[in-house]
């Protein structure tokens, strides 16, 4: 089971990670752009109303968007959450189940949010989905029971991640670049989301589902006229009654005086999370918006960009890095971005400075210029055909203070911007001497090369938890005990889960298990003798994605129907790791070593290396609580970290029914069933 969750986690990783580099589309002549301008009209409410009409196809869409200004929600952050989740569960005159049935047999889509809501479909149901769209958002039900059951749904994310290394970097990012107090900065926690009540819920729902900020954009099939006096009918003052949310005003934060590095250390991270970042106030009205894009292409926007290039197709480092530059009303952030192996952390955070430099430096060549001008140029023509981007585009002129012609001038505007152009971009929005350094990783593994950069650089560097707050430097080294050896280590941990004499009456052993991935169910089957066979599956929806069989004579590993029989000397190999219980052989294992004691998950472990597997025993309990390997051939390789957690006594001998995978992401399995020798027969493993 232990070589089979390594092939598994190489194996998902790759799919989570395939597909993301994406072919540049050849530059052709410029396109003439012709946006169809909306007709618009104005309720008594404040509701501006646009129209788009298009024939081309029996189609409708409707986008309702609340453009109030944006808010912090204090010790009841999480209330817009739930606003969020509830409303278009059910109105006041349709349950949620008619809802839902209604809008199957219509054939259409309804998304609805604390901000707004959306619907599209058939022109010839036009009517009906707007009637439906207008309920939803103007007549929800909030119950007691949803209110509940939504909760506690959101509590369970947040739980699961707790334990995400790439979720903790982006919270505190967020709080330590914009603070605790402002609305970028604040975060969701299971303490603020309990401080909310139902009455919050049907309050905030009051104050901001209002109409005095509020467009609807309608794309589609249908006359400006019929539309009009049906808008009125849904969404007139009789209805949806006048009223303006509150406009607060927010200060600025500032950049830093001087470069550092903030660390958090998450002892079971595998790889390190890194972010470089400076605030921005970037507007897309701005002269300079048009460079500005352009030079985050070019330095982070894709597969092409020289971060991607650099750190991962030089250096092979990571699966990719990017940079990303906000622009809006209100204040955002640049940040380049990368998630990297642990031992070169260090090596990493410089060569995105050095791409920062140069980016700042050098103009850029004509061919870079022209290849990131051809991928926005070709992106663009690509979604003006969709009603969806038609609608955003008419809101943004709106909301965003932009000229009418901006969309019909923006292939020109891009084509105007020259290398000169990109580097006083750059100059201007990525700061080389005011950049924060967010880096979420494992202490252990990092620190030493990222003081030795930090000295060299003289980037300081200055620690907090994984909320932002202040931290003392974590200790990546505690002293082992007198008396404490390697065996002594895992002979507690046997003795802990049931004794020797008890694993060792352990002939067989049946376990299944679940785990959830983008929203698939993922479940493990795994059957191990102590005659040195195993069978392990993956699968999904009934199709195996994963498969190893360890027999008597033979046996083989298939991914994706792929199949690799093993050979002499791999069986050999396979069949001394394929046991119930593999710390029975560290026992008598003298090559293994007892390395230190290090964190995780919070609590002190003995750290026991044996090969170029790490092993991780809970120093207080003795249970074994984590393992660490590598995935991956070449470039592609990666540590995976294991941890165990909720053992359960099963016929004597307790078994971890949390297994969690981490490959750069939290896979967890819960097992759904363990059986000591019963349902295993030589069989199984031919």
């Amino acid at each position: 089971m232990k070589k089979f969750i390594y092939i598994a986690a190489s194996l998902l990783l790759t799919i989570n990670m395939q597909a993301q580099d994406r072919k540049m589309p050849k530059q052709g002549p410029a396109p003439k752009i012709n946006i169809n301008k909306p007709e618009t009209f104005t309720l008594e409410n404040g509701l501006k109303v646009m129209v788009v009409e298009n024939h081309k196809l029996p189609r409708v869409s409707y986008n309702l968007t609340l453009d109030n200004a944006p808010y912090a929600e204090g010790n009841k952050k999480g209330v817009s959450d739930l606003v969020s989740a509830m409303i278009g569960n059910a109105t006041e005159s349709i349950s949620k189940d008619k809802f839902n049935e209604e809008i199957d047999f219509l054939g259409a889509n309804f998304n609805f949010y604390e901000s707004g809501a959306s619907a599209s479909g058939l022109s010839r149901y036009s009517s009906r989905i707007l009637e439906l769209l207008a309920d939803g958002a103007l007549n929800p039900l909030f119950t007691q029971a949803d209110f509940d059951a939504e909760r506690t749904k959101i509590i369970e994310g947040l739980k699961s991640d707790e334990k995400s290394a790439s979720a903790i970097a982006q919270r505190v990012q967020n709080v330590l670049t914009f603070g605790k107090e402002h609305y970028n900065g604040e975060f969701t926690s299971e303490e603020t989301l309990k401080n909310v009540t139902l009455q919050d819920v049907i309050n905030h729902y009051n104050t901001y589902f209002v109409p005095a900020n509020a467009y609807l954009v309608i794309i589609g099939d249908v006359k400006v006229k019929d539309v009009k006096k049906k808008v009125e009918q849904l969404f007139g003052a009789d209805v949806w009654k006048a009223a303006t949310a509150p406009n607060l005003t927010y200060n600025d934060p500032k950049d830093l005086q001087y470069s550092q590095i903030n660390f958090v250390d998450v002892p079971n991270a595998v790889q390190s999370e890194i972010a470089t970042i400076n605030l921005s106030k970037l507007k897309m009205n701005d002269k300079d918006y048009f460079a500005a894009i352009l030079a985050n292409q070019i330095l982070g926007g894709g597969g092409e960009g020289r971060l991607f290039l650099n750190l991962r197709e030089k250096h092979g480092w990571t699966y990719g890095s990017y940079s990303s530059l906000g622009s809006g009303k209100y204040i955002s952030k640049f940040a380049s971005t990368a998630s990297v192996r642990n031992a070169v952390t260090d090596s990493a955070v410089v060569e995105i400075f050095n791409e920062l430099k140069k980016i700042r430096t050098d103009l850029v060549s004509e061919e870079d210029l022209k290849n990131a001008k051809a991928k926005y140029i070709g992106n663009f023509v690509m979604q003006i055909e969709k009603p969806a981007t038609i609608a955003r585009y008419a809101l943004n002129i709106k909301t965003l203070g932009l000229p009418e012609d901006f969309y019909e001038n923006y292939v020109k505007n891009i084509n105007a911007v020259t290398p000169e152009d990109i580097r006083n971009a750059a100059n201007k929005y990525f700061l080389a001497n005011n950049t924060r350094v967010v880096i979420v990783g494992k202490a252990a593994d990092v620190l030493p090369g990222l003081e030795a950069m930090s000295a060299r650089e003289k980037m300081p560097i200055f620690y907090f938890d994984k909320y932002g707050n202040k931290a003392e430097k974590p200790a990546v080294k505690k002293e082992i005990p007198a008396g404490v050896t390697a065996q002594s280590v895992v002979k507690k941990h046997i003795d802990a889960i049931g004794g020797e004499k008890a694993l060792k009456a352990v002939k067989t052993i049946f376990v299944t298990s679940k785990a959830t991935i983008q929203g698939q169910t993922l479940n493990m089957v795994t059957k191990i003798s102590n005659k040195g066979l195993s069978f392990s599956d993956l699968n999904m929806q009934g199709m195996s994605l994963s498969k190893q069989v360890i027999g008597d004579k033979s046996g083989y590993q298939s991914q994706q129907g792929k199949k690799k029989d093993y050979t002499a000397e791999e069986l050999v190999k396979e069949k001394k790791e394929a046991v119930p219980f593999y710390e029975l052989s560290l026992l008598t294992d003298k090559s293994i070593v007892l390395t230190g004691i290090e964190a995780l998950n919070g609590q002190d472990a003995y750290v026991i290396q044996a090969g170029t597997t790490k092993y991780f025993f809970d120093v207080k309990s003795g249970l074994k609580v984590g393992s660490e390997n590598e995935v991956g051939e070449g470039a592609q390789k990666r540590k995976m970290m294991t941890t165990y957690a909720d053992y359960i006594d099963v016929k004597g001998v307790k078994v971890p029914y949390k297994t969690t995978l981490d490959v750069g992401m939290p896979l967890e399995f819960i097992t759904q069933e363990v059986k000591i020798n019963e349902g295993v027969t030589d069989k199984d493993f031919e």
